[in-house]
């Protein structure tokens, strides 16, 4: 998504940004989306852990059923 705006693009961006919400207000606004980026990425760890863990009992599961089968 953003591999197209290049250099010249982002400076416009945060030109833009400075006069829509001034100096005092951006370290604010860099802040919050710096938190929810975070947030997000500790959601998505938690999700890929919990899947993993899952998975990780179903293989067990599998080899003991395996084991049975062949006794």
């Amino acid at each position: 998504m953003f591999s197209n705006i290049g250099v010249p693009g982002l400076i416009l961006i945060l030109i833009v940004a400075l006069v829509i919400f001034g100096p005092n207000k951006l370290p604010e606004i860099g802040r919050a989306f710096g938190k929810s980026i975070r947030e997000f990425k500790k959601a998505t760890e938690g999700i890929t852990d919990d899947i993993k863990s899952e998975l990780k009992e179903d293989i067990k599961e599998v080899k003991q059923d395996q084991i049975t089968l062949k006794k």
